[in-house]
């Protein structure tokens, strides 16, 4: 054999792979679009955090009605991410996110024009399944558009969505709210919803309806899914308001979880069509990047829900306050995501993900020490870790859960990855929002042993805070009783601090203990520059 022809094969087979993985523009814009439409979705979880107080000032609600606020809107948002594969299949993706996104801004104008707290209720109900299908279309368009080569670089853009949305949420709330009221905070998503549109509308063919298919639908599935994730939801955000299963409300939403997710279960098996394929969990790789997905969840809605409430509470910082020190979460990994995609073609994926779990759960460790005097400075170096880390466990995590899935099951694979990680979030919501206040209660406890009336040291200060508050005008009596409910206040805020310290102390041993449960995956690596399909 000459070696001329061998020379000629090579040319024409790296002509043939660099050709199929160019992308053209058009379809890069239409990814972009599909994840700013995940990342306004997720935006949208938790902007309202911060904004709470004035939104239940302005429609004459509670603190726990309006919980609904935020329940409401995950409830409908987790019960649409598995019925995306199906609907974007009978209506064609281009017509589906253009629809959705369309009825998405309709409806966040509607909260933003809310007149009492029912109907905000029910707008966001609805605006969170129209949000639904944004997060997981955006993964199955990197999946299904980009090909191989360009897999790494679509995923990490996605994977950006994952961790800065639940961070800027909270922060962007609160900074909108203080400029502009809260009507605003939705009012926002008009700017990247239209772009959105314009996005979808020139980077996606139309394609015709399949409308048949909703008659052959598997309908039983869907109604067994919706009352058990909607029943799953709604018994995790209410649960610790509500005293878990002291409460028949909480009892009975557990009761129909569970009988909505069995019955979700055994039409999935029965039938041949499923809506949503429940059989790829069982896929080793799959099943592996689920659960740490659902722990990571935990650990990155953890955070957002955690640290905020610290601030505020202890540190009595200002939503904009909050968001200085929260955006050091965010804004490093926009220059470490290139960085990690990159290497993510190079090294097993296991050892950079393990790396990633390590430095997440090292810079929660950093946070168990806080005191009451905590604030930006001690707060930064660990927000840079956690920033460092998030990276590489969220874009691997990826790679993991869509090797080896079928193009057939790229809808469904996607919906359940990013329905897991939702349900992780609020599961660890709800475990560290009862944590909290039982560990609260547990540390003021062995706090009001030691702070005794007859410990000499307590009637020191007891007397000290007396003569101070006489020296101010305070007669006798009114000085002794400020007094002691200064030393009640100390001690309740240094037992929430040590609760917020026990919160990290949770996340970071969770986020510890997921790299041996990583390591049962397969050993891979996200596809090379230039490597072909066939590959």
């Amino acid at each position: 054999m000459s070696a001329p022809p061998t020379i000629a094969a090579l040319d024409v087979r790296m002509s043939r792979d660099r050709a199929a993985s160019q992308v053209d523009l058009r379809t890069w814009i239409a990814v972009i679009a599909g994840i700013l439409g995940a990342f306004m979705a997720l935006l949208d979880i938790g902007i309202t955090n911060s904004s709470l107080r004035n939104i239940l000032g302005t429609l004459s609600a509670t603190q726990e009605e309006g919980s609904w606020i935020t329940t409401a809107y995950l409830m409908a948002e987790i019960i649409a991410i598995p019925l995306t594969g199906l609907f974007g299949r009978v209506f064609g993706l281009q017509r589906y996110m253009v629809g959705n996104t369309v009825l998405f801004l309709l409806f966040s104008t509607l909260c933003g024009a809310a007149w009492n707290l029912q109907s905000m209720i029910v707008f966001r109900m609805l605006q969170g399944f129209t949000s639904g299908a944004l997060i997981p279309m955006a993964m199955t368009l990197v999946m299904e558009k980009l090909p191989l080569a360009k897999r790494s670089a679509g995923m990490a853009i996605f994977g950006l969505t994952a961790m800065i949305a639940p961070t800027m949420g909270p922060t962007l709330g609160g900074y909108l709210t203080d400029l502009y009221g809260w009507p605003s905070i939705f009012y926002i998503n008009w700017a990247p919803g239209l772009l959105l549109i314009a996005g979808m509308l020139y980077g996606l063919d139309h394609v015709p309806m399949q409308l048949k298919l909703l008659r052959h639908a598997d309908w039983p599935g869907i109604a067994c899914m919706a009352l058990g994730l909607g029943s799953l939801t709604i018994f995790l955000e209410e649960g610790h308001l509500k005293d878990w299963f002291d409460s028949t409300f909480i009892v009975t939403f557990a009761g129909l979880a569970i009988v909505g997710l069995l019955g979700w279960l055994i039409t999935s098996v029965v039938r041949k069509d499923p809506f949503v394929n429940l059989s790829l969990i069982w896929q080793r790789n799959f099943c592996v990047a689920t659960i740490l997905s659902a722990v990571i969840g935990m650990g990155l809605y953890g955070c957002a829900f955690v640290l905020p409430l610290y601030l505020g509470q202890i540190a009595h910082y200002t939503p904009m306050q909050i968001g200085a020190v929260l955006m050091w979460a965010g804004l490093p990994q926009l220059f470490i995501m290139p960085f990690a995609a990159a290497l993510s073609s190079k090294v097993d994926n296991r050892i950079l993900c393990s790396v990633g779990l390590a430095l997440f759960g090292t810079s929660c460790l950093m946070n168990v020490n806080m005191d009451a005097s905590t604030g930006y400075d001690q707060l930064l170096f660990a927000q840079i870790v956690r920033a460092l880390g998030q990276p590489f466990m969220v874009l691997t995590l990826g790679n993991f859960a869509m090797e080896g899935i079928a193009p057939r099951d790229t809808a469904s694979a996607s919906s359940l990855y990013n329905m897991v990680r939702n349900l992780g979030g609020s599961i660890g919501i709800a475990l560290l929002a009862t944590g909290l206040t039982n560990r609260a209660h547990f540390h003021a406890a062995r706090l009001g042993e030691a702070v005794s009336l007859y410990a000499a040291t307590t009637q020191l200060r007891l007397d000290q805070l007396t003569q101070s508050l006489i020296t101010r005008g305070v007669d006798p009596a009114n000085a002794a009783n400020q007094a002691l409910q200064a030393i009640d206040n100390i001690v309740h805020r240094e037992a929430y601090v040590m609760a917020y310290n026990d919160s990290f102390l949770f996340i970071g041993i969770a986020m510890f203990s997921c790299i041996g449960v990583l390591w049962f995956a397969d050993k891979i690596k996200a596809p090379a520059h230039g490597q072909a399909e066939a590959h």
